[in-house]
């Protein structure tokens, strides 16, 4: 049995993400780096080589910004808008006030939350992938 687990998807290194995809036709693997303005491709043909590759680049990426005087673009700023709609806005804000917190306190309490969850049920999805892939 395998489990597939979401993060399989990506590469992280240094606050990175990279993609990985697999071209069919030529038979190597490559991706990009994620949520940066700049296009960065890395490739390999085995996992190991796009790893390397993918590493690489961002270090390759985060000298050039250096070089250039750039500041090199982290994934995320930590501020974005939420479309919620009237009623959900209406309910986040009583629960607020009733918690005696900021709406913005009660977002990021209730963020934290989902990704702890999340980080938790993907820690544990490892392990069980690890176990079967093993036996």
């Amino acid at each position: 049995m395998i489990m597939k687990d979401k993060t399989n998807n990506v590469l992280k290194y240094k606050n990175y993400v990279g993609s990985v995809e697999y071209n069919l036709t030529e038979k190597f693997l490559y991706g990009k780096i994620l949520f940066i303005d700049d296009l960065i491709m890395f490739e390999g043909n085995t996992i190991e080589e796009l790893e390397n590759s993918f590493k690489e680049m961002v270090d390759e990426y985060l000298e050039t910004c250096k070089e250039l005087g750039k500041n090199p673009q982290k994934a995320y700023s930590g501020s974005f808008n939420v479309r919620t709609g009237a009623t959900i806005h209406q309910a986040l804000a009583e629960i607020a006030e009733i918690e005696n917190i900021s709406l913005n306190k009660l977002i990021i309490n209730i963020f934290t939350d989902f990704v702890e969850e999340n980080n938790s049920k993907n820690k544990k999805n490892k392990k069980l992938y690890t176990k079967f892939s093993n036996a």
